[in-house]
């Protein structure tokens, strides 16, 4: 998928040391439709994101690709979001902090719900630039 989206010669020494981009999943999670699987290459310099959308019959309808990018998926509230609950119960717990833990009004739980954000090692020292994926 990177040859066709950046045009880059697997065989460019440049781009991927002569053997091309070599894709190791660091981490994948599921929860609902969504697949997502994120890595980074051996030298950690270029750090990527997956996201699927897995139809029923279990085939890949939609594939989304980020490259150094740091990703949060959020639940956006209103009827799909109530329609997704049964299929959200296997997502990963959302890190909440003190204050957002303790408010149990029903205006909080109506509004959007963060279901996992990027997880880089190198995160305290290299800053990427930050996107939403609504879902």
């Amino acid at each position: 998928m990177m040859r066709l989206l950046t045009g880059a010669d697997q065989r460019d020494k440049n781009h991927g040391g002569g053997g091309g981009f070599v894709f190791s999943p660091r981490s994948v999670d599921a929860f609902g439709s969504t697949v997502i699987a994120e890595g980074a290459d051996e030298t950690r310099q270029l750090y990527w994101v997956h996201a699927w959308t897995v139809g029923p019959d279990g085939v890949i309808t939609q594939l989304r690709e980020y490259f150094n990018t740091d990703l949060t998926v959020t639940l956006l509230s209103g009827a799909s979001a109530s329609a997704k609950k049964a299929d959200i119960a296997g997502a990963p717990p959302k890190q909440q902090d003190a204050a957002s833990s303790s408010s149990s009004s029903p205006s909080a739980a109506a509004g959007p719900k963060c279901l996992w954000q990027s997880r880089r090692a190198d995160s305290a020292h290299k800053s990427l630039p930050g996107l939403v994926l609504a879902i």
